[in-house]
């Protein structure tokens, strides 16, 4: 038996005639936009906080004129400094 997807099952659910068209929530590989060369390489880091955090690190970014992505590599290289490792980030 074949695989369904999400789309095929409410297709089938609804009662109307299948298509051969793709569903938007139907990406391959090839649909995906390319990545910004800024991100090319890169890996996401994330994690959960109060939103109070990140409203406090937007303030503390345009204080200090610089991004959220530039104070999080400078917290991140004051992390690995403090462990003994080197700052990479």
């Amino acid at each position: 038996m074949a695989k369904k997807n999400l789309a095929d099952a409410l297709q089938l659910a609804s009662g109307k005639p299948a298509t051969n068209e793709r569903s938007s929530f139907q990406l391959q590989a090839a649909d995906k936009p390319e990545l910004p060369p800024s991100r090319q390489g890169k890996k996401a880091i994330a994690g959960h906080f109060d939103p109070a955090v990140s409203k406090q690190l937007k303030q503390l970014a345009l204080e200090q004129d610089t991004t959220v992505q530039a104070l999080l590599a400078e917290a991140l290289n004051d992390l690995f400094d403090k462990y003994g490792k080197k700052p990479i980030a």
